[in-house]
């Protein structure tokens, strides 16, 4: 009766199978100390080998040639056939490296031979038959012996009555020659190999010491150093262009890096000014419906005040985040929509519009005076432009609105339109966008007032979000500082800018210029 095994409560532990690990990649300079050393011992080796076989070819044809030549008359080997001729005893003084054999009629190998030296000769078969050489043809065939002596080059002529004979010289000098020759190569192999790897390594760690200065600097890059730029040894090299392609690569990040924390520190002090422009409004709000809530029995003037103030602050709120949307949509791209836009036009409607609002207010429409220009007063004439009327419209109301709430009741507001060039004079005014180039046309529209004037102070931030000059002693409620931000946002993703000329207690004047595209007085183009 067999028995069952028994199992044991131990976990059987399977041995994982071992993975091949790759071999880590060696680096570049021993690559190419290795590459080097392998090419050069390769040539040395090849050169070398082709020499052997040559010299052992050479050495193989002279002694063929000597066997050629060499021929033992017919009556020796018939004499040897019939045991007539005795060999001759050694002679030290005249030695010979010829070994001579004879087959006889019946074709067996006779024991007696011709020649002299040491060691044993050729390995020759005992019967003819069996002899497989060409009468003719040279051929190597092995020593005989222990096989420790070289081979043996041997040549067959056929002899009289049926007998053959076997000339036979040795190899030895040869195979020494070619033995020499080959311990030579092996050394000079060795030798080179040696001699690359020495002072391959030095020639390549001194040539890429370019490249070596290019890793260690973008290691630095690497580890915070942003500032710093790859060196550049030539720039017809490869690793003058390597460092040419790194410094473009490294101008381009830092470049979007300052880009992108700018953009986040605008981003950061925006939300602080929205959450401050909010807090206001909404505080009022929260007291006035907290005051409405705990206080029921407030009499029906001061309840219609607190609604009233209610409905007030939440318009203001409503403006506000309004102009925040049109801000966040305009940001840097340009209007999906153009069409060509009369600026006249569309003034006289901004015009009119404001007029209802402040019906008390001056506002006159001239045309544009070009310095310089001789004659009368020029009219007022079509000036076109390509852009989006809805957002230009909404540029020339902020303009209006602004001279008119932020300047006295008897100021006078006066727009101007028209074509002209770019002037330099204006440059350093505080304005919005990249300047134009000197003398590009360009469609102009001016708001001026003889007001107050902006403080000088004050005036290189009228364009940024949120800002607020002082206000003067007759002025209402507060703006939201973002009239002007946004005019200055849809002129700039219209090709143009908005200008100030501010002249302290005299006044100042909003220019708006925009890509002309209507002909001038000074090339054929009305304006």
């Amino acid at each position: 009766m067999s028995r069952r095994p028994r199992l044991t409560g131990r976990p059987l532990l399977l041995r994982r199978p071992r993975r091949f690990r790759r071999p880590r990649p060696r680096s570049l300079r021993s690559r190419l100390v290795l590459i080097a050393c392998l090419l050069a011992t390769s040539a040395v080796l090849v050169c070398q080998l082709a020499g052997l076989t040559v010299l052992r070819g050479w050495l193989t044809d002279q002694v063929d040639e000597r066997l050629s030549h060499f021929r033992p008359p017919d009556r020796v080997a018939r004499d040897m056939a019939e045991d007539r001729l005795r060999p001759p005893p050694p002679d030290p003084t005249l030695p010979s490296d010829y070994r001579v054999f004879f087959y006889d009629a019946d074709g067996a190998l006779l024991p007696a031979f011709l020649g002299s030296g040491n060691g044993a000769g050729p390995r020759l078969p005992e019967r003819e038959a069996d002899l497989e050489l060409t009468d003719g043809r040279p051929a190597t065939v092995p020593a005989g012996g222990d096989g420790t002596d070289s081979g043996w080059r041997v040549l067959t002529h056929a002899g009289p009555d049926g007998t053959r004979t076997v000339v036979a010289l040795p190899l030895d000098t040869v195979d020494g020659a070619t033995t020499k020759l080959l311990w030579l190569s092996l050394g000079l192999g060795v030798a080179v190999a040696v001699g690359v790897i020495t002072l391959g390594n030095g020639a390549v760690r001194l040539g890429l010491r370019p490249l070596t200065r290019v890793e260690q600097t973008a290691q630095r890059i690497t580890d915070g150093a942003l500032e710093l730029s790859v060196p550049v040894p030539g720039p017809d090299t490869e690793v003058g262009r390597l460092g040419l392609a790194l410094n473009t690569m490294l101008d381009r990040l830092r470049t979007a890096l300052r880009r992108t924390e700018n953009s986040e520190q605008r981003l950061r002090h925006f939300m602080a000014d929205a959450g401050h422009e909010l807090r206001t409004p909404l505080t009022a709000v929260q007291g006035f419906a907290d005051l409405l809530l705990h206080e029921p029995d407030m009499p029906a003037a001061r309840r219609q005040e607190a609604h009233a103030l209610i409905a007030r602050n939440a318009e203001r709120m409503s403006r506000l985040v309004d102009d925040l949307f049109l801000l966040a949509r305009l940001g840097d791209s340009a209007p999906a929509h153009r069409e060509p836009v009369d600026l006249l036009s569309l003034t006289a409607d901004a015009i009119a519009t404001t007029a209802i609002r402040h019906p008390d207010r001056s506002i006159t429409l001239e045309p544009l005076e070009t310095p310089g220009a001789p004659g009368s007063a020029p009219d007022l004439a079509v000036v076109e432009t390509p852009g989006d009327p809805h957002q230009l419209a909404q540029v020339l109301g902020n303009l209006l609105t602004n001279a008119c709430t932020h300047t006295p009741p008897d100021s006078r507001v006066r727009v101007r339109v028209g074509a002209a060039r770019v002037r330099t004079e204006g440059a350093d005014s505080p304005s919005s966008g990249p300047p134009l180039p000197p003398g590009t046309p360009a469609c102009v529209v001016e708001v001026a007032d003889d007001g107050p004037g902006i403080r000088p102070d004050e005036a290189p931030y009228v364009f940024d979000r949120f800002y607020r000059a002082s206000p003067a002693a007759d002025e209402g409620e507060p703006g939201t500082g973002l009239g002007l931000a946004i005019a200055a946002a849809i002129a700039t993703a219209h090709g143009g800018r908005l200008e100030l000329d501010n002249r302290p207690g005299e006044g100042c004047a909003f220019r708006l210029l925009l890509p002309d595209s209507t002909p001038g007085p000074d090339d054929d183009r009305r304006g």
